[in-house]
């Protein structure tokens, strides 16, 4: 963080201050909220939780060297008490990003905003100092932590905003107020919160009514090949950007192709010229999050030629997100067991078909949760999709949404012994373990509460039985 006295940041909060000697003295090193993250210099934020109240950490964050704790109570070294911690964090977050005068872009959207996020932060570095949500601290704590890591050096803060209600980004964008703002899509992720895909549109479009006008540098970067996100035009008073395959889309994609590989390739189009990408990242889905930052980084004043030089060297920044791993013995494992929708899972399973041309493929899939009445109807889709995608083999994993994958695969004709339904993580592994050839492509997918990451992580890691459980 950009070094704040104790008093400023007392005065900032509304809070006041205990067992300081000096108010004078300066935090300087980042605002955490773990303790083993701790650094000379730091400020501790207690949070209460469930099991663990961060205040019982007060004399061990101090003695590892934080300059103070934020809390809601006294703690007996030097503290700032506040009534409510997450307040007084947005608080400090919004002065922050005041006085750094860095660009902020925010993006939101159903699906992939982790992924396109990572993007945006790897091609605006080629241009600056970026700061960006690390893996998808995306919501009222998470985000003003992001933006409390920036320096002073730092000129692009790109933050991903997330939301489970109607109002959410709106109170996200309050904190951190962007002059970019990215929408990526209405999906049907949390469509059981939100009550419907006109609802998750009204959440989502909170994001472009927050942006400064055109003539102050607002700008609103829309999927011109989603209605619902095209529609938020009419929303903004912002300069309005628009990506996709859409002829009338500023920033497109021409020859789209996956290579052997399943990396996807294409030629960038910007409306200052066109150039050459091939892609890192595994999967036809990630042309639609490049275009996506590209549209960001074109309107920050980067050309056509480092965007693509940018997003062909740019890599996957988070865990458990289409990770590839090739065994010794020629198997790939793909590991993108961090979330699942209903589009991402599309977007794995036509992934898989592009890896897998010549080679078997598995789909180890679990439940999509959050999708309210449509979670039958979505899990026997994606069960159809596999089979019309000639996935080798489908694993589905747990209790009744896994019978309904595999129902739906069965439904599509899948009717011998390309698809089978077992009770959890563990025999999964088993099942692989015993069937699995050399040079076998293997996906595995689910909501993250699921925890399919083991499955994927004992086929990597070989281990004995039982592991997966103590996972």
């Amino acid at each position: 963080m950009i070094a704040l006295s104790l008093a400023e940041i007392a005065e900032v909060v509304g809070g006041q201050t205990y067992d300081i000697p000096d108010p004078s003295g300066q935090v300087t090193g980042s605002v955490v909220r773990d303790s083993r993250e701790v650094e000379p210099g730091s400020l501790f934020v207690a949070f209460v939780g469930e099991r663990v109240d961060g205040h019982d950490f007060a004399e061990a964050v101090v003695a590892a060297g934080a300059a103070a704790v934020l809390g809601s109570r006294p703690v007996g070294v030097p503290a700032i008490v506040v009534p409510d911690v997450q307040k007084a964090l947005g608080a400090l977050a919004r002065h922050v990003v005041r006085r750094l005068g860095a660009t902020l872009v925010a993006l939101t959207g159903s699906a992939g905003k982790t992924s396109t996020k990572d993007l945006i932060a790897q091609v605006l570095r080629h241009k600056a100092p970026t700061v960006f949500t690390p893996g998808s601290l995306n919501n009222e704590i998470g985000l003003p932590l992001t933006a409390l890591s920036a320096t002073e050096d730092t000129r692009f803060l790109v933050l991903e905003m997330g939301a489970r209600g109607i109002g959410h980004i709106r109170y996200l964008t309050e904190l951190t107020p962007p002059k970019v703002g990215l929408v990526l899509n209405v999906g049907s992720a949390h469509i059981g919160e939100f009550g419907g895909r006109e609802q998750i549109a009204q959440a989502k479009g909170e994001l472009v009514e927050s942006l400064p006008s055109a003539e102050e540098g607002g700008t609103a970067v829309l999927n011109a090949d989603d209605p619902l996100v095209r529609a938020m035009a009419s929303r903004t008073k912002a300069k309005v950007v628009l990506f996709g395959e859409s002829d009338e889309a500023d920033v497109r994609a021409e020859n789209v192709r996956l290579t052997d590989s399943g990396r996807p390739s294409f030629v960038l189009h910007t409306p200052s010229g066109c150039s050459d990408v091939t892609m890192r990242l595994y999967g036809e889905h990630h042309v639609s999050n490049a275009l996506a930052a590209a549209a960001v980084a074109h309107e920050l004043g980067m050309s056509a030629e480092e965007i693509a030089t940018a997003l062909s060297e740019a890599g996957s920044l988070s865990r458990w997100r289409m990770e590839v791993t090739e065994r010794p013995d020629g198997v790939t494992v793909v590991n993108d067991a961090y979330n699942a929708n209903p589009e991402s899972m599309r977007a794995a399973l036509r992934a898989l078909a592009a890896m897998g041309q010549g080679r078997r493929t598995w789909a180890v899939l679990g439940k999509m949760a959050e999708l309210g009445d449509e979670a039958l109807a979505e899990h026997d889709a994606v069960g159809r999709l596999a089979v019309r995608l000639n996935v080798g083999k489908l694993v589905a994993v747990g209790g009744r949404e896994a019978s309904w994958l595999q129902l739906g695969a069965y439904n599509e004709g899948s009717w011998g012994e390309e698809s089978v339904h077992v009770s959890d993580a563990q025999a999964a592994v088993d099942l692989l373990r015993s069937e699995l050839r050399p040079g076998d492509v293997v996906l595995v997918k689910a909501s993250r509460s699921v925890g399919l990451e083991s499955v994927a992580e004992a086929l990597l890691a070989g281990g004995t039985e039982g592991e997966v459980a103590a996972r």
